[in-house]
């Protein structure tokens, strides 16, 4: 197998610099950038875990941070920064601008993995950019934070969730009844919000490789 290149890439968000780690195979067929949860950064170990198993089904990965340093010091003291979906939706968004202007990364379907609160900041971005979204997965996500935007969402998504997550599991189904787009809800038996039993986190990746995967061949619903 081809080792993926790898580089630290800078993104201007407008109101921020973002940092971000990109990791592309040689032969790529699609590209998906992570929007991490609340109180996680790119190092997280859970999203890195997940992007390793995508990157083996020759997709590409961006993790990317949608805080500064600055504002995650605020955060750490507040929690505030992390529920604030419209500023990391417009951060999210700007990620796939970014993309999208890149020469070795504009050809690349493009999909979004959301873990936490950064699912609603993935939903947000992709129905912003519907043209360019082509899948979503929400990781024990907080859909239902994208609130209005989940009705212009038309890329097909894909809810990830603990069955011992009863409080979670509920709002993931609450928010899907507001989609128009195609979407699933895939149950991982016995996993808590993190996934940190035996398997589940193996369960949660392949079923997001899964969804992506065919992205390549998938035209954004209408």
């Amino acid at each position: 197998m081809t080792t993926p290149s790898e580089r630290t890439v800078r993104i201007d968000a407008g109101d921020a610099p973002l940092v971000g780690d990109l990791s592309l195979p040689a032969d790529a067929h699609g590209l998906v950038s992570f929007a991490h949860g609340s109180g996680s950064s790119r190092h997280s170990p859970r999203n890195r875990a997940v992007a390793g198993v995508l990157r083996d089904a020759g997709l590409g990965t961006l993790l990317v941070d949608l805080l500064t340093q600055a504002e995650e010091r605020v955060d750490m003291v507040t929690a505030a920064l992390r529920f604030d979906i419209p500023l990391l939706g417009r951060r999210m968004t700007a990620t796939v601008d970014w993309l999208a202007a890149q020469p070795d990364t504009a050809r690349l379907p493009v999909g979004l993995f959301g873990a936490s609160t950064g699912a609603a900041a993935a939903l947000v971005a992709a129905a912003e950019r519907p043209e360019r979204v082509r899948a979503v997965v929400s990781r024990g996500g907080r859909p239902d934070l994208a609130g209005d935007a989940l009705a212009a969402v038309r890329a097909p998504v894909l809810f990830v969730v603990g069955g011992a997550d009863h409080h979670v599991l509920r709002l993931n189904e609450e928010a899907a009844e507001r989609l128009r787009a195609p979407y699933r809800i895939h149950v991982v038996p016995g996993a808590t919000h993190l996934f940190e039993e035996p398997g589940a986190l193996e369960q949660a990746a392949a079923a997001a490789r899964d969804w992506f995967r065919p992205m390549s061949a998938i035209v954004p619903w209408e």
